[in-house]
């Protein structure tokens, strides 16, 4: 494919018919007067995109269509400024989630970027995808052993570590989720379960039945002070979590405490238990394909759990 912008790009024939039959669902009559120029800028730089083609075409298009509406030229160089990209996510992304409008954002800004490199001749930049061991889980055995060393700590160090580990690998928070919570989040109801309960998730949190008595207890003591790091005065900063796995480095060669591998280990247990993936998706505030990255974590059923799901009740 090539464009008028001079961007000649050699695509995987899939790719290329992809974006060649590319329409937006239910699309709207605007769709055809910017047709071209979208699938011209997703060809130019999805060889060079983390994302996969229908993504980067979804979040194109949608683009397109809104700044149409908002009566600018029909010109990717508009398109993708950055005032208009972030006038996009905060005018024309409010049906998103925020953490989904902020994905498109990302998205955007990646594809601003490969294409000026591109124009400009300049190399292409690496990209943009963190170390595979950074948000790949810990193994059961390291889980184990964390669990251990925090359990064996004293004080406040103690406290931290483990609310660390229950609101990460037993709720599945993310950092800025974990760092909010008090202990007038976390609450017990009628069947047992602990529930993580704050208007900032807006989603149902269920704490697994294995951290359900700590978060429970921990919970009683916080009262409304933090659960992790209570001290403290401001609700987040950007090395709060970091700066305390820095000083608490577990001993015997386990790695350090991460809450994003914690998530992981979260979402996989979640996966392998065979719970149905849009429940662990809404869990995790994810969409569904977003649970893909971790697929290939969770081990194969043997064969006699397979046929006796797949035979269903007799």
């Amino acid at each position: 494919m090539s464009s008028r912008y001079e961007w000649c790009m050699k695509l995987s024939p899939a790719a290329s018919a992809k974006i060649t039959a590319y329409r937006p669902r239910q699309a709207p009559p605007e769709w055809e007067q910017v047709a071209d120029r979208v699938r011209m800028l997703v060809a130019a730089s999805a060889h060079m995109s983390p994302y996969n083609v229908e993504r980067l075409l979804h979040v194109t298009a949608r683009l397109a269509i809104w700044c149409h509406r908002q009566g600018m030229a029909h010109d990717p160089e508009v398109w993708l400024r950055h005032e208009t990209i972030d006038a996009f996510v905060l005018a024309g992304c409010t049906d998103l989630a925020p953490r989904s409008a902020q994905t498109y954002r990302a998205w955007l800004r990646r594809m601003r970027a490969t294409l000026a490199w591109i124009e400009r001749g300049e190399r292409v930049p690496p990209a943009l995808k963190a170390p595979a061991d950074r948000s790949a889980p810990y193994s059961p055995t390291h889980l184990a052993r964390l669990r251990s060393w925090a359990e064996n700590l004293t004080g406040q160090a103690r406290s931290d570590a483990l609310a660390l580990m229950g609101l990460a690998v037993g709720c599945g928070l993310a950092p800025g989720e974990l760092a909010a919570i008090r202990g007038e989040h976390v609450r017990p109801i009628g069947s047992g379960a602990v529930v993580v309960d704050a208007s900032h998730l807006g989603r149902l949190i269920v704490a697994r039945a294995t951290w359900e008595q700590h978060l429970a207890e921990a919970a009683a003591l916080a009262g409304d002070r933090y659960l992790f790091r209570p001290r403290r005065t401001t609700t987040y900063a950007k090395n709060l979590i970091n700066s305390w796995s820095t000083r608490h480095r577990p001993t015997s060669g386990l790695p350090t405490l991460s809450v994003r591998r914690l998530r992981a280990s979260w979402i996989v247990e979640l996966l392998s238990d065979r719970i149905d993936p849009a429940v662990v998706a809404a869990a995790a505030g994810l969409t569904s394909p977003a649970l893909a990255r971790y697929q290939h974590f969770v081990p194969p059923l043997d064969e006699e759990t397979a046929t006796a799901l797949l035979r269903g009740r007799p």
